[in-house]
């Protein structure tokens, strides 16, 4: 569908907004607020997700929509008057792909959704113009391949070298608030919107009948979050590597970031023991922890300039893949990508856990259930030098579907004969090849 008059319209402001920062690079912007109209909660509206769960008022997208404009209306009065209060975040636990844990979430009230989308609309074109290239994370246009493409091309430049593969803790969780508030006073001296997120970053979580204030971290399950953590490692992590840390190396050296996933390419060995070294005081000040056992200095020189070494080069992990120096079909050293190991297995045991919650369903209905999911792993994963994972996934999952078939039959155990006639009158789709790089 294209544009509605009205989405024309915001992005004729949007780019207004743009037009003001190309303008002004270095100077604070004071007005932004009164962009802000009905108009823009309209189109703030229509971009936020309507299938969520109900935060603590117990309002749906659905119910949000009966009275919209007078939802609208109110809550740009609350806000322009300053009245409005972010309201608590109901968290809630959900199980790991294994189910013998969980993971806690938060999720905010469906209005605060709307108004937190409204206010990164507002937030994005001004830092989109300060974010370096090298950043991909929850960026519009951007991804997680893009990311790893760029790895690719820098490793394959530097014909390999040293990479310095990081962890931080807890980050989201960890963010320092007043150094936030610094970080943002920078650029935005508009005081309806830095009020607003002070108030998102103050907003009680309600888990059961438990209401607690979190110190630091970004406002939980909020659609402003991403935004927030990428205008903090902006100035943590990017702005320090451009300005401090490549000025001052011996050789080439390249950052590539997903929001707090990172790695860095050094061409000589040198230098990256040497950022290795502050790395972890520079994060120690901004209130950040690198995990002592998961951050790391990998050799990962191409292995034809290796001739004589005991060992091979290492490989590192990324964004869900290892990457590793391996042949081409010209018998050319390339730098290759195969889902992670830990990736691998959170995969099989997710498949393995729905199979066993919803053994009893109909057939035809595990299948599209399967087929979707199968989908989605071989449209993330599907990269050319990794079909035999993908391939090797499906296999899996047939063997997880049989497993639980089996435990639901009456009719005993499922041979392999049965399941591969099951198989030909429901069958899962074959494995492909959805991103192609050179190899």
């Amino acid at each position: 569908m294209g544009e509605t008059k009205g989405s024309q319209t915001i992005s004729m402001r949007l780019e207004r907004i743009a037009e003001l920062v190309r303008k002004f690079p270095e100077s604070p912007l004071t007005t932004l607020a009164h962009h802000i109209d009905v108009e823009w909660l309209n189109e703030a509206y229509r971009r936020t997700r309507k299938d969520g769960a109900t935060g603590i008022d117990g309002v749906s997208a659905e119910q949000y929509e009966e009275k919209l404009q007078e939802n609208l209306q109110n809550l740009l009065e609350g806000v322009k008057s300053g009245m409005y209060r972010a309201p608590s975040v109901r968290r809630v636990h959900i199980p790991k792909g294994d189910g013998s844990q969980t993971r806690p979430i938060g999720i905010p009230t469906f209005e605060d959704k709307v108004l937190q989308r409204a206010i990164m609309m507002v937030l994005e074109p001004v830092y989109e113009k300060m974010f370096h290239d090298f950043s991909y994370g929850f960026r519009p246009g951007r991804s997680a391949h893009q990311a790893c493409d760029a790895v690719w091309s820098g490793t394959m430049r530097m014909k390999g070298g040293w990479v310095l593969e990081a962890d931080i803790e807890g980050f989201f969780n960890t963010i320092d608030h007043g150094k936030l508030r610094e970080i943002l006073s920078q650029r935005i001296r508009d005081g309806v919107i830095l009020r607003l997120i002070g108030k998102w970053l103050n907003a009680g979580v309600l888990e059961g009948m438990k209401l607690s204030r979190p110190e630091t971290g970004t406002p939980q399950g909020g659609v402003i979050s991403p935004l927030l953590a990428n205008i903090y490692l902006h100035e943590v992590l990017d702005e320090w590597f451009v300005r401090e840390v490549q000025p001052r190396l011996a050789s080439r050296a390249m950052l590539v970031r997903y929001a707090d996933d990172f790695v860095i390419v050094f061409e000589q060995k040198e230098d990256a023991e040497r950022v290795l070294d502050v790395l972890p005081k520079r994060f120690e000040k901004y209130g950040l922890t690198l995990h002592p056992e998961k951050t790391r200095l990998v050799r990962f020189t191409r292995p034809s300039d290796e001739e004589g070494s005991d060992d091979g080069p290492g490989t590192f992990d990324l964004l869900g893949f290892t990457h590793y120096w391996g042949l081409s079909r010209k018998g050319k050293w390339v730098v290759k990508r195969r889902t992670a190991k830990d990736r691998f297995t959170r995969a099989v045991r997710r498949i393995s856990e729905w199979c066993r919650r919803h053994m009893h369903k109909p057939v035809t209905t595990q299948r599209q259930a399967l087929c979707k999911k199968l989908c989605g792993h071989y449209a993330y994963y599907g990269v050319t030098s990794n079909f035999k994972a993908v391939a090797r996934f499906k296999f899996v999952v047939q063997i997880i579907w049989r497993r639980w078939l089996s435990r639901r039959s009456q009719k005993g155990h499922v041979t392999w004969n049965r399941m591969n006639e099951l198989l030909k009158r429901f069958p899962l789709p074959s494995p492909r090849i959805v991103h192609g790089y050179l190899t």
